[in-house]
């Protein structure tokens, strides 16, 4: 199979060797056979200040952090509080291996520690951070979303994935999220508060544990070379705005790169970090000097849109945002993903196509890719996801401009985990709960 069909939603389209799609390009108002259909909350009410535009949250209430947890502190930090208990230094690196390597909170399984002494050991470093209440798992075993119940009683969820040849954990950095998208989910009760350095590195360490387990399925058998399975791809595309919660976030990425014992020993460019366009923040991560994958959802290209798509686009406009994220490459070298989720009618039209590649274009070349999404669709909503023609039409328009494109592959729709499903509904809510009654 030719490799450039593989960007085409159809996979293989049958295309005439060396035929080239034809297309004609179109403007605002040159073609009235679709209508515009207008962003707007569906089954519940998006809150908006006075002059009606909708709240933004930036900055997270003032609320209790959980305790200093292990995964919040460098080695030498852990170094200098395992001394300050009265014991040698080294123990600090066994500890850490507990946890980044071995994926145990559990005392009794760190034989290698003074038996006296382990009780007090969990005790400090390990404060309780997530409880598992539910995981639902798709029908093929290769999809699990998981619902936490952090230390305050907030639920977050995360969703691991098994690829060929990658296994991938989408995690949550808020507890809800401050941004007010009209499409998401995760953002209609607003942010709680965000998530701790700790909070957001123990989804992984704990999705690690549940692979060893053969939680996930299909395990590849340790032998011969191959090594134990782990998470070695991250995203940041689970509940909040990453880029508003900078700090903690950082501190989690640096240390899921770190070597171990200290941290994980991941590889930064399996890290993806997406922002719904802080171009402050973006700016700040270009500077980070970490070949992380920075992705942009930009769901719109045009302004007016966007205003009501995406409400922080009200601060920051889309030339600027994309000049933050041009920026990004150019400090980084590391090319840009562009999130677009396809929705019907909305921001799916063939000129909205051109000008996105106008806009990238503009630019440059080379220094960016753009990532369809189709959307999930819900019967009889506006916000569901565009026709397989249309769909066809806006990669290929994109494609023939010179804008690498490639339609996303979407994860876990039967278990309400893909993009933009992340929130705890009120069932959830209530196991929680009763989950906490009994523990």
């Amino acid at each position: 199979m030719d490799p450039s069909r593989l960007n085409h939603p159809d996979g293989d389209r049958g295309d005439r060797a060396g035929e080239q799609p034809r297309l004609i390009k179109t403007r605002p108002g040159a073609a009235k056979t679709r209508p515009q259909v207008r962003p707007k909350a569906e089954g519940w009410q998006q809150i908006t200040n006075p002059d009606g535009r909708p709240t933004l949250q930036f900055a997270s209430p003032r609320v209790k952090q959980p305790a200093t947890h292990l995964a919040d502190l460098t080695l030498a930090e852990r170094e200098a509080k395992v001394v300050e208990m009265g014991l040698p230094k080294f123990r600090a690196r066994q500890i850490s291996k507990h946890y980044f390597e071995h994926h145990t909170t559990d005392p009794e399984a760190m034989t290698d520690l003074p038996k006296d002494r382990r009780d007090e050991i969990a005790e400090t470093f390990f404060p309780p951070l997530l409880s598992e209440v539910k995981r639902l798992v798709t029908d093929d075993g290769a999809t699990i979303k998981f619902l936490w119940r952090l230390f305050d009683g907030a639920l977050v969820e995360s969703v691991l994935m098994r690829y060929p040849g990658r296994i991938t954990l989408c995690v949550s950095s808020q507890c809800g999220c401050g941004m007010n998208c009209p499409f998401c989910a995760t953002g209609q009760a607003g942010l709680t508060r965000n998530m701790s350095t700790a909070e957001i590195l123990d989804q992984v360490v704990q999705a690690n544990r549940v692979i060893a387990e053969g939680g996930l399925g299909h395990q590849r058998t340790v032998g011969n070379g191959a090594e134990p399975e782990r998470v070695n791809n991250i995203v940041f595309m689970g509940m909040g705005e990453p880029l508003a919660n900078y700090k903690r976030v950082m501190n989690a990425v640096h240390r899921m790169i770190d070597p171990a014992p200290e941290g994980l020993g991941m590889s930064a460019r399996g890290i993806t970090v997406s922002t719904v366009g802080l171009a402050p923040a973006i700016r700040k991560l270009a500077d980070e000097d970490i070949p992380i994958t920075f992705a942009l959802s930009l769901h719109a290209p045009d302004d007016e849109l966007r205003n009501d798509l995406i409400p922080v686009n009200s601060r920051w406009k889309v030339d600027e945002v994309l000049d933050a994220a041009y920026h990004y490459y150019e400090t980084t070298g590391r090319r840009v993903s562009i999130e677009y989720a396809l929705i019907k009618d909305m921001n799916d039209h063939a000129w909205r196509a051109d000008l996105l590649a106008q806009r990238l274009n503009e630019r440059g070349r080379g220094w960016v890719h753009v990532n369809p999404i189709p959307l999930n669709p819900t019967p009889g909503s506006i916000w569901t996801s565009s026709t397989r023609e249309v769909t066809r039409e806006f990669v290929d328009r994109l494609n023939a401009a010179g804008v690498p494109t490639t339609l996303r592959d979407t994860r876990g729709k039967e278990i309400d985990g893909a993009c933009g499903q992340l929130v705890a509904t009120e069932e959830d809510k209530r196991e929680a709960e009763a989950y906490a009654e009994v523990h």
